[in-house]
């Protein structure tokens, strides 16, 4: 199964964000996308002038770089990831 680069697999990544309690800013700037703690507050930053590709594309990358419980999410949630683990792996070029 491809993931789909759409603005529905956008919203349920931002969706699945939220539930680990970050929030998801779109800002503008010469910068590398990421995440951060700021005062308490988790906040994943995308670059507001990436297309839905590569805001999926950063979403999922700062989310395979975090740590959290996956009994935390609920279970289609849980079944997202393994699916988007499972085409990353699949695509050409991935180890």
């Amino acid at each position: 199964m491809l993931m789909r680069y759409t603005q529905t697999t956008l919203k349920k990544l931002e969706e699945l964000f939220a539930e680990l309690d970050y929030a998801v800013r779109y800002e503008k700037g010469s910068f590398q996308s990421g995440y951060c703690i700021v005062e308490h507050r988790k906040i994943a930053v995308v670059n507001k002038f990436f297309d839905t590709e590569g805001r999926i594309n950063c979403l999922l990358e700062i989310l395979s770089s975090l740590e959290y419980d996956p009994q935390d999410l609920s279970e289609k949630s849980r079944e997202l990831i393994g699916k988007w683990q499972n085409t990353s792996k699949q695509q050409p070029g991935k180890p």
